[in-house]
């Protein structure tokens, strides 16, 4: 016996909503039982005094954002493109923005 269409379709979106629900309950059980040891891991980055996460691995000044200036991806020449694609993805911190502001 052939199924119709509208079946199948049918049971491939109950599927598919049966398996979003599933993920949604998997994420929050695992948000439950990761929270100890994100506690732990707080802790230790508080005491150890850690700086910030490298996100992204090209350059210095996109690796270290919070010990970037504003012209550090113009090092090269003033008039130069960024070389790195991360450049475009991430902003000077606000202070130096803030900084940059009052100079003007």
């Amino acid at each position: 016996m052939a199924l119709r269409r509208s079946t199948i379709f049918l049971r491939t979106v109950a599927g598919l909503v049966l398996l979003l629900a599933m993920i949604f309950l998997h994420a929050s059980n695992e948000v439950r039982t990761s929270g100890p040891l994100f506690a732990r891991k707080n802790a230790l980055v508080r005491q150890l005094e850690l700086t910030d996460l490298s996100i992204f691995t090209e350059a210095t000044y996109t690796r270290h954002l919070s010990m970037a200036d504003i012209s550090t991806p113009f090092q090269d020449a003033q008039m130069s493109l960024d070389h790195f694609p991360s450049g475009a993805l991430v902003e000077p911190p606000p202070h130096l923005l803030r900084n940059h502001a009052q100079l003007d």
